[in-house]
């Protein structure tokens, strides 16, 4: 069985790159939301929304 130290500073390391990649996750679906909502305005279809933001189509149909 392999043990290993934890230590403070190591958890903080790894509590810092989570919350790092949970911030760049949420970012980029407030820009995907921020580029279907200018989609919509300029009339595009739905479908062609979708593929550009990667957002599913009910967040899409909830922004009009």
């Amino acid at each position: 069985m392999l043990m290993t130290e934890w230590k403070l500073e190591d958890a903080l390391v790894v509590e810092r790159e989570e919350g790092r990649e949970e911030g760049r996750e949420e970012g980029k679906e407030e820009r995907g939301i921020e580029v279907a909502k200018n989609a919509l305005v300029e009339g595009l279809p739905i479908e062609v929304i979708q593929k550009i933001t990667g957002l599913d189509i009910q967040t899409i149909k909830r922004l009009r």
